[in-house]
């Protein structure tokens, strides 16, 4: 038997979360084309034959405005102090900034081996792509440099091939069927906001939690009543929209998902909160289910 940790980092939206949920066969972080989507790290095992890769999924870097972006910070460092190699995310055509070097120089202060992933190629010419290596290749002694398509699916096998090399003989930390250790309620919940960046412009999701109140399954209906928080009476109004039509178009989406991944159906009731100023406030960051050590 063999495991290893795996970080996946890199910037905002350079899909990484997309690249987990490939890897792993099961949609089990959410996506958008919002930047900051992912605000905690989400753990994702893949067992194969011998194999337990633990992926751990990180925010993007960002420089942080609030509490909740210390936060989101803080989850990196402490991520990147406690795996055995890591996948570096980066888009294809795309030149490295400076969020890319502060994250090689932390990952190279560890003297973590780590495979540099190229996204997003399907966007690209090939031309492009070899712009890219060439930008990347001075900045760290990667392992290996692998070009994929993560919504595409293309390339994918091949990061968990060269991602082998990072396992080492020992017991496996999870089960065999296991392919993720966040609790049903905080799942629900990370798919009730995907839905809220998904139907919501501008800077209104970012300022948006969802805490899940009621999670009861009877029989083959789940009930959940969720409660989703933002930052003003104005950004309520909009989310509930005329006669409650965007609230009920997030709840439509929102159970289509949660039916597909919990296998029964799912009566789902949104109520929407205001917690004015909540992404700076240590107390509600800890009732929204981040971890107060870290905040």
């Amino acid at each position: 038997m063999r495991t290893g940790f795996i970080a996946i980092l890199g910037r905002p939206n350079v899909g990484k979360s997309t690249l987990l949920n490939a890897m792993l066969g099961e949609k089990i972080a959410i996506v958008s084309k919002k930047p900051q989507t992912t605000r905690t790290r989400i753990t994702g095992v893949l067992t194969k034959g011998e194999d337990q890769y633990v992926f751990l999924d990180t925010p993007g870097m960002i420089k942080a405005r609030n509490r909740l972006g210390d936060y989101m910070v803080k989850t990196i460092s402490n991520t990147i102090g406690e795996v055995d190699a890591c996948l570096f995310v980066v888009e294809a055509g795309v030149k490295p900034g400076a969020t890319d070097r502060h994250i090689l120089e932390r990952i190279g202060s560890r003297k973590l081996p780590a495979i540099l992933v190229i996204n997003k190629i399907d966007r690209v010419g090939g031309e492009a792509v070899g712009d890219t290596i060439l930008a990347y290749k001075d900045l760290y002694d990667f392992a290996a440099v692998v070009p994929i398509s993560a919504a595409n699916n293309k390339g994918v096998d091949t990061v968990i091939e060269e991602a082998g090399a990072f396992l080492s003989e020992g017991a496996w930390f999870f089960g065999e069927d296991d392919i993720t250790d966040q609790p049903e309620r905080q799942i629900a919940s990370e798919i009730i906001r995907e839905k809220l960046l998904r139907t919501l412009d501008d800077e209104i999701p970012h300022g948006t939690a969802v805490v899940i109140e009621d999670f009861k399954e009877e029989g083959k209906l789940l009930s959940i009543r969720a409660e989703i928080f933002c930052e003003r009476d104005a950004h309520k109004r909009i989310i509930i929209g005329k006669q409650g039509s965007q609230l009920k178009k997030i709840g439509t989406y929102a159970r289509e998902d949660l039916e597909a991944f919990f296998g029964v159906k799912v009566y789902l009731d949104l109520w929407v909160k205001v917690k004015e100023n909540w992404r700076d406030d240590v107390v509600n960051l800890n009732n929204f289910g981040f971890n107060k050590n870290d905040l």
